[in-house]
This record gives C-alpha cells, structure tokens and sequence, in this order.
C-alpha cells in the first residue's frame, strides 16, 4: 500500500458573473464590476491516496459482493446503485459527464445507505473504493 499525498486545492467561489467581469477587465481594459460579490479564496486540505493502491484483497467482503453484482450487473440493493457519479468533489480523474457510475457497499449496522462506495469507470475494472463518503478513493487493484 502506498503513502497517501496530500494535495491542497481551492474551492471555486467565484461565479459566472465575476468571471465574465474579470475577462472585461483583462481584455477591454474595463473596471471590474461583479454582479454577485466574490467569496474569499478558501483552501481545503484533502487527503487523496495514489492510483491503484489498494488491493482487492484488502477490501471489506461486502465491496466484493458490490463488485461481483456490478460484473453480474445486479440485482442492485438501493435505487440509486448504476447512477452517475458527476465527480464533483474532483477527486477521481477528470472526465466526461456520464463516465463514472456508483454503486453502494453495504455497511452493516447502519441505518441507511452508509459511506462506503464503489465508483466504476469505463474501463474494464477501473473501480474505485471510497469508505468516507467521496472524500477519498482507492483505486482497486485486482492483481493483489
């Protein structure tokens, strides 16, 4: 298993308005007057593990029973298993809308449908683990 690397990245704050502001004043020369204030810049410190570490071996029993039903292709448990997964956080690699599907990972004991994912790409076994809800992912490594 590999060290996690921090990576330090900022939320977007600013909207449409302010940026079509920005642009005026970088290509015309013209103040820039934003129709909704601008938020300050906010850093968030994310935890963000390298690709491909962590083997399927090491994952809980239940994401393998998620696994195995997505090769299967269901039954799913929940309505919103095979739903795309927009990848808002921007944690996973960036790619088109529609490309990324999630799926739950039972977690026993809990009253609904828990933190644990599995997130698949388009690509033959491109799965992705996530036990906090999105905030971080290992991609599965299904030769360990």
């Amino acid at each position: 298993m590999t060290t996690p690397h921090r990576l330090r990245f900022s939320r977007r704050a600013v909207r449409l308005g302010a940026l079509a502001a920005l642009g005026g004043t970088l290509l015309l020369g013209t103040p820039a007057v934003a129709s909704t204030p601008v938020a300050a810049h906010s850093v968030t410190s994310v935890t963000l593990k390298s690709t491909g570490d962590i083997c399927y071996s090491e994952l809980p029993s239940q994401a393998h029973d998620t696994i195995r039903l997505i090769d299967n292709g269901g039954p799913f448990p929940y309505p919103k298993d095979g739903t795309v997964f927009t990848n808002r956080e921007g944690v996973l690699p960036r790619q088109s809308s529609g490309y990324y599907h999630e799926y739950t990972v039972i977690t026993p004991g809990s009253p609904d449908r828990g933190a644990r994912r599995i997130v698949t790409g388009r690509q033959a076994h491109e799965d992705y683990y996530t036990d906090d809800h999105y905030a971080s992912f290992d991609k599965v490594d299904f030769s360990c």
